[in-house]
């Protein structure tokens, strides 16, 4: 069966040839450890262990590599641990512990290697010597920076103007770079930071920018060149880019890997996800209220390279679906996870999980549950969500809207009958004040 992916790098949909069927090798960016990973971090996570999963199909479980890193050492997890006081050892391996965690109960395998950045900081070094050496990097004030022009073919992937990298890559203003697109490979460290003997000949202590740890990881794990490099498509500028530069230039070769996978945004209820918006969820979050599987169901309903709108409408119809697909006795009882034919051909069109979707559906209305059951046991889905009732979310909506405003005028009466009728449709409620304005504000959820 032939695998099709799109190559963000060459722009087309390319049938996917390994270098070598016996080792399928797979990169994605990890997470930052310094918090809860949130719902946008969720969708490479399950992306790419669908990705994961189909290789594994298709190549034999013994023959496919995935490596997903784990950045532990970055600004944000100094400055998190100085603010909770506590070693950034100590906040990274909680905060890892969380992930894992998280992940799991989204049906996600663990990769084959999970690399932390610490751990290979010997390899960033080599790099870094080495491209000082080849003349594409250089010291300054104890940092050391690639020096972009050094490659002419730099911004293939993003394929962006000029100015546009530099406006994108909010690189730092600094006297001492040779051009405003240079980054930084190492800089020193700081009082109370994290530090290692410098490269390059460089006295004293430092650490590695961002962009180097994954060229240095995926070198050491998978080789200098090779087949999948994964991500968000946040990502592409300027951390993939800037990881192809640093990876080719050191080791003299014409890719790093041969096919760019990205997955598109996420959105929720419609908007960008923002603190300041007050809809920034966590993983673990969502988890409380929601199935895992559940979650891992509705991140599929969109292809991965569209931007997706995360809603709590989509989540019940998710749960809808999932609970009618593993009510048969095969998903109950059985243990085979081969994933059917039709299945597979959703699958291995660059990932078309909305066709997937349709397939399973139709397994389901052809009555056919053996095939239905081992497929999603295939796909990551091991457990029956518990049933819970379905709401029409828009109904909910105007029956609160409707009920704030019988208590406004005081219409107690009428307000304690929609608080029955919105109980009796298996929805709680929960009153508060706007602790600004006294206004009366009301949040709900489904009752499992």
């Amino acid at each position: 069966m032939e695998l099709k992916l799109y190559d963000t790098l060459t722009r087309e949909k390319r049938t996917f040839v390994p270098i070598d069927p016996a080792r399928v090798r797979m990169y994605v960016c990890g997470p930052t450890v310094y918090d809860y990973a949130h719902i946008g971090n969720a969708r490479p996570v399950i992306v790419f262990d669908v990705l994961f999963r189909l290789l594994r199909h298709l190549y034999g479980e013994s023959h496919v590599t995935y490596v997903r890193n784990i950045t532990d050492v970055d600004d944000k997890i100094n400055a998190r641990a100085a603010e909770r006081k506590i070693d950034i050892r100590e906040l990274t391996n909680e905060t890892y512990k969380n992930f894992k965690a998280d992940v799991e109960a989204l049906g996600c395998l663990p990769p084959t290697i999970e690399p932390r950045a610490t751990e290979h900081i010997d390899e960033m070094k080599t790099l870094i010597e080495r491209l000082v050496a080849a003349g594409h990097a250089y010291v300054a004030e104890d940092n050391v920076l690639f020096n972009v022009p050094s490659m002419p073919d730099y911004g293939k992937l993003s394929n962006r103007p000029l100015d546009e990298m530099i406006a994108g890559a909010r690189v730092e203003v600094a006297p001492y770079k040779k051009d405003p697109q240079d980054f930084v490979l190492w800089k020193p460290s700081k009082a109370g930071e994290p530090g290692w003997p410098s490269p390059a000949g460089i006295k004293g202590q430092g650490r590695p920018g961002w962009h180097i740890e994954c060229s240095a990881m995926a070198w050491k794990h998978l080789g200098e060149t090779f087949d999948i490099h994964g991500g968000g498509i946040d990502l592409v500028f300027p951390h993939h880019e800037n990881e192809i530069a640093q990876s080719r230039c050191a080791f003299h070769s014409g890719v790093m890997a041969n096919y760019w996978v990205h997955n598109g945004f996420l959105q929720v209820e419609g908007e960008k996800m923002s603190k300041s918006l007050g809809n920034f969820v966590t993983i673990h979050e969502l988890l409380a209220d929601w199935p895992g599987e559940v979650v891992r169901l509705n991140m599929l309903r969109s292809h991965y390279r569209q931007p997706i709108d995360w809603t709590v409408k989509g989540l019940e119809e998710s749960w809808k679906a999932l609970a009618a697909w593993t009510a048969t006795p095969e998903f109950v009882d059985g243990h085979d996870a081969t994933i059917a034919p039709v299945v597979l051909d959703a699958l291995c069109d660059d990932l078309n999980t909305p066709m997937m979707m349709t397939a399973l559906h139709g397994l389901h209305s052809q009555g056919d549950g053996a095939a239905l059951s081992a497929s999603l046991r295939g796909l990551g889905f091991r457990h029956r969500p518990e049933s819970k009732k379905v709401v029409d979310t828009a109904v909910v909506q105007s029956l609160i809207s409707a009920r704030l405003e019988a208590r406004r005028e005081k219409n107690f009466q009428e307000s304690d009958r929609i608080r029955d009728e919105l109980v009796a449709m298996g929805v709680v409620i929960k009153d508060a004040k706007d602790p600004k304005t006294g206004e009366l504000t009301t949040a709900w959820e489904v009752a499992r």
